[in-house]
């Protein structure tokens, strides 16, 4: 066998395994690295020889987080066209940055931009641009609000640069992820722009916060960050209201929709984000609820001049301004991947149909998972998913949480994987489900897991 032939084996062993192998991975790094070389080899190995090593090695390590059962964080498992496509964009090796370097790649990535503002009911003049993952499409969004807010007051801050530049304030949902943060950090803006808003419901900001933070210092150059699906709870911001009282006031709207823009595609669910698509800009990640491999984040803007004067680079020795978009145009990277290509993948295997039942099934399960955890004695449900998260705490006959306790048990059985956090200053228990195969007997063996565990730690 050649060494595509065994990575294809390896692979296609490693997707047989997923309902029966532990979910979490049971191997040390010593175990890891016991079959590979302790230095760097003065001789070089075969293909074959290589790749057999690499995959007994990351065996002990790997994750089951691509199989039905595993839900912390927000997660998705890739789609079988998806992650085919995914493979024969590594062995095609195209530099998808101009469509004079891959006229395919260029051609695709354009069809699948279209797919993905249909599917996700946002502005068909809306550009967008398809980046390692969420935290660049947080960059690459903002970078075009900053263009933005800062042209409005006369100042061009790809010429100028950010010394001497009008100040600006950043108002944003008191909940908001840390990949904002750092977006904003790496775009010399710094996390003390930001000004948290909270509001009556629990994740949502209100709309007399947003409008006496707006009326604070109405000349200032100002972007509105709001959440579409918390990372706790799944609450969205009331787009509706807000989107037209941040925009009134000179605002630019910059949504965090991870994995919550997502609930547009579902005619059951869009309600819950009601408004969303009028936003000035969105960010949005593949490998949650699209399901797609990862390295495919989307950042989408409704003003691509904006976008294009944030990204837009040029240099001799590039051949650009055909008539087919240059991906470079609207994205920060000189060499890229065709990481369109399996989003456009996935969004043809599901369809609109097949989006939005995945993303409605996402939900039950979820709903499932949680009410059947919370009819166990000393598990105490704390949000119930609204979409697709849930948080639950877990209490010892006297008292004691055990929430920390709880999921390192549960992760341990092998039968679920799920993480931890914190709400309103106790240890919970998250529910994130995102996994397009995860199935009802997957929620069964989950309940069961924590059941067996509850019974045992309380």
């Amino acid at each position: 066998m050649d060494s595509l032939d065994i990575a294809f084996a390896e692979a296609r062993r490693y997707l047989a395994s997923l309902d029966t192998r532990p979910v979490a991975s049971r191997g040390t790094p010593a175990d890891m690295l016991a079959g590979l070389p302790a230095q760097f080899p003065a001789q070089g190995m075969a293909a074959a020889e290589v790749v057999r090593a690499i995959a007994a090695a990351a065996e002990p390590g790997l994750t089951a987080s691509a199989g039905g059962r595993f839900f912390a964080w927000v997660k998705g498992g890739a789609l079988p066209a998806a992650l085919a496509t995914d493979m024969m964009c590594s062995a095609w090796d195209q530099n998808v940055v101009l469509a004079s370097t891959s006229p395919a790649g260029a051609v695709l990535e354009a069809l699948a931009g279209q797919f993905l503002l249909e599917a996700l009911r946002l502005p068909a003049e809306a550009s967008y641009a398809f980046v390692t993952g969420c935290q660049m499409a947080h960059v690459t969004a903002l970078a075009a609000a900053r263009h933005a807010v800062l042209a409005d007051k006369g100042w061009n801050v790809e010429v100028q640069g950010l010394n001497g530049a009008p100040a600006i304030r950043v108002l944003a949902n008191a909940h908001h992820h840390s990949s904002v943060t750092r977006a904003l950090r790496l775009l010399g803006l710094g996390s003390d722009c930001i000004v948290p808003l909270g509001g009556d419901e629990p994740g949502r900001v209100s709309a007399d916060a947003l409008r006496l933070a707006l009326a604070d210092a109405p000349q200032m150059a100002t972007i509105v960050v709001l959440n579409a699906g918390d990372l706790n709870i799944g609450a969205s911001d009331d787009f509706a209201t807000l989107c037209p009282i941040a925009q009134s006031a000179g605002a630019w709207v910059h949504v965090d929709g991870a994995f919550g823009l997502w609930a547009n595609a579902s005619p059951r669910l869009a309600s819950q984000v009601a408004g969303i698509e009028l936003a000035d800009s969105w960010a949005t990640d593949g490998h949650k609820w699209l399901n797609t491999p990862y390295d495919c984040g989307m950042a989408i803007t409704r003003h691509p001049d904006a976008h294009i004067a944030a990204m837009r680079m040029t240099a001799a020795y590039v051949t650009t301004g055909g008539a087919v978009r240059d991906p470079m145009d609207f994205t920060p990277e000189w060499s890229r991947r065709a990481r369109a290509l399996p989003a456009l993948a996935a969004l043809m295997e599901l369809g609109r149909d097949g989006l939005a039942a995945m993303i409605e099934r996402c939900c039950d399960h979820a709903a499932a998972i949680y009410d059947g955890i919370v009819r166990l004695e000393g598990a105490v449900g704390i949000a119930r998913p609204t979409l697709n998260q849930g948080l639950i705490r877990f209490e010892a006959r006297d008292g004691d949480n055990l929430s920390d306790e709880m999921i390192a048990a549960i992760n341990a059985s092998g039968e679920a994987f799920v993480s931890g956090g914190s709400w309103d200053g106790e240890r919970v228990m998250r529910i994130s489900v995102c996994g397009w195969n995860t199935t009802d007997n997957d929620v069964a063996r989950t309940v069961a897991a924590v059941g067996a565990a509850l019974t045992r730690l309380r």
